[in-house]
C-alpha cells in the first residue's frame, strides 16, 4: 500500500470505524467564503466541501499536504463530511477530487502501519474499511475528477466512484501497485479492481503493481475519460449532470443490486479481515520493508 484527521463525529460511526478523535480538529468548520450557488463551504481540517446545493452537487477537496496520505484523522474526515452530505437531500451527487497540485491521493499512510501497535494497526484498519464501504455503498452519484498522481490508496478512492476523469498529464499514473512495496492487496481491493477493468487484466495489474499512465489507463478501462488537466473538474461535474438525469431510486437500487456481493464479502469477514492485517503488518519481514521504504523517501526530500 503505497503512501499515502473535522466535525461532531456520531457515536456509530466512531463503532464502526474504531476511528480516534482527532481532538483540536474535531469541530472545525472551514470559513473559505461560499460555494457557486452562494451556499456556504464547509469540512474540516483536511477536507473542503464547496456546495452547490441548487444542482445537487457538492465537490470535496482532499487537502492533506503535501501528497494527501490517508492518515487515521484523515480518513475519519472523509467518512464524516461523506455522511453529513448524504444526510443532506438536496444533494444527489459527489465529485472528489484534489487541493494538493500534482497528487490526487498518495495513498494509505505507511507511518500508520509501521512501528506503532498491533491495536494502533487494527484502529487504522477499521478506519480504512469504513470508508470503503461508505463509499462503495453510498447512495449519491460519486464522480472521481482525478488531477493528480492517484496510487494505492488513493486509486482505491476512485474505483468506489461511479464514474472516473483523469487529467491527461503522463506524470499522473494511477493503480494498485503494493506489490512493489511487498505488501499483498486485501481481497476487497482486488474484487473492487476486479469490478471494473476485469479478472485477466486485474490479475496481471495486481501482480505486477502496475502505475497506468492517461493513455494506458483508459485503455485497460480504470478510468472512463481523459481529458485536459484544466477541464478535469468541468467534466466531471458535467458526468454527474447525466447520472442524475436517472431517477433516483431506479439508480440507486440498480447500484445496491451491482455492488451487494462484493460489499457483502467485506461485511460479513471485517473482524477476520482486520485480523488479517494485523497478523501480515506485524511481521518483521514487512516492518523492515516498510522502514526501508520510509527512509528512502526521507532521502528524496532531503
Amino acid at each position: 500500500m503505497a503512501l499515502a484527521a473535522a466535525v461532531r463525529v456520531p457515536a456509530r460511526v466512531l463503532l464502526r470505524a474504531g476511528a480516534r478523535l482527532p481532538g483540536a480538529a474535531l469541530g472545525r468548520t472551514e470559513r473559505a467564503g461560499r460555494g457557486r450557488d452562494g451556499a456556504r463551504r464547509f469540512g474540516s481540517q483536511r477536507v473542503l466541501v464547496e456546495p452547490d446545493a441548487g444542482a445537487g452537487v457538492a465537490v470535496m477537496k482532499l487537502k492533506n499536504p503535501p501528497v494527501n496520505t490517508l492518515s487515521l484523522e484523515f480518513l475519519t474526515e472523509l467518512v464524516i463530511c461523506l455522511e453529513k452530505l448524504e444526510n443532506d437531500k438536496s444533494f444527489r451527487g459527489v465529485v472528489l477530487t484534489s487541493d494538493c497540485p500534482g497528487v490526487f491521493s498518495a495513498g494509505l499512510d505507511l507511518t500508520e502501519m509501521c512501528g506503532r501497535n498491533p491495536a494502533h494497526y487494527a484502529e487504522y484498519w477499521k478506519a480504512v474499511q469504513e470508508l470503503w464501504l461508505r463509499l462503495y455503498q453510498s447512495n449519491l452519484v460519486l464522480v472521481s475528477a482525478i488531477n493528480g498522481a492517484c496510487p494505492a490508496g488513493g486509486c482505491l478512492i476512485t474505483l468506489t466512484c461511479d464514474y472516473r476523469v483523469l487529467a491527461n498529464n503522463p506524470r499522473y499514473c494511477i493503480g494498485l501497485n503494493e506489490t512493489q512495496l511487498g505488501i499483498v492487496a486485501p481481497f476487497w481491493f482486488k474484487d473492487t479492481l476486479e469490478n471494473v477493468i476485469g479478472h485477466r487484466a486485474a490479475e496481471r495489474a495486481l501482480q505486477l503493481g502496475l502505475l497506468f499512465p492517461p493513455a494506458e489507463a483508459l485503455q485497460v478501462g480504470i478510468v472512463d475519460q481523459v481529458v485536459p488537466e484544466e477541464q478535469v473538474q468541468s467534466t466531471a461535474l458535467s458526468a454527474i449532470a447525466q447520472w442524475m438525469t436517472i431517477p433516483d431510486h431506479a439508480r440507486q437500487l440498480t447500484k445496491a443490486m451491482m455492488r451487494k456481493a462484493t460489499a457483502s464479502r467485506l461485511i460479513t469477514q471485517r473482524d477476520a479481515d482486520v485480523q488479517n492485517f494485523v497478523s501480515f503488518i506485524s511481521k518483521d519481514s514487512i516492518q523492515k520493508s516498510l522502514q526501508l521504504y520510509l527512509e528512502r523517501l526521507k532521502e528524496k526530500k532531503g
